[in-house]
């Protein structure tokens, strides 16, 4: 499949902005997070994980492919390439094949089974801290640097959803 690089992100980021003011979040962000990486960026599976630091845990706020990994799973964060430079570093990391998938995930013959090979963790941060991940996966050789700048810039703007999330999860009173 030959990419496309030249696709005017601008609609794509409008859309996100967009969903950051309609009912029902953090889904409606992250639904349009989806489209917009998918029509920019590409993917072919998106998910959301926020990151619970004391328990080494992420867990799963949205996917695009939900019969295969549901809303609310949760996984252990060990350490990897992808974790020390999402979680560490608070910087993307970029798998590009079969092996770094091996090398970064639990489930990767999962991951193999869906067509992807190649992988964009893109950390969420506010605050100085990191608050999950927006990750896309596509096929091998699929991500490059080039990718950053909107990948981070898509990042940013689940903020909002995560913060939602988190309101959900602990109340309204806890986070004023």
């Amino acid at each position: 499949m030959a990419r496309a690089r030249d696709i005017d992100p601008w609609p794509h980021i409008t859309l996100v902005a967009r969903a950051l003011g309609q009912a029902g979040q953090p889904r409606e962000t992250f639904a349009a997070l989806d489209q917009a990486t998918g029509a920019t960026l590409g993917h072919r599976l998106f998910t959301v994980l926020r990151y619970h630091p004391d328990a080494q845990e992420s867990e799963r706020l949205y996917t695009s492919q939900g019969a295969t990994y549901p809303i609310g799973g949760r996984k252990t964060v060990r350490p990897t390439p992808s974790t020390a430079r999402v979680f560490g570093e608070q910087r993307p990391y970029i798998g590009r094949t079969a092996a770094d998938i091996r090398a970064c995930f639990g489930d990767a013959e999962l991951i193999l089974s869906l067509g992807c090979e190649s992988v964009l963790n893109l950390p969420v941060l506010f605050d100085g801290r990191v608050l999950g991940t927006v990750n896309l996966l596509h096929e091998a050789h699929w991500y490059d640097e080039d990718d950053l700048p909107l990948g981070l810039t898509f990042a940013a703007l689940a903020v909002a959803g995560f913060l939602a999330a988190a309101r959900a999860s602990l109340g309204p009173a806890t986070l004023r």
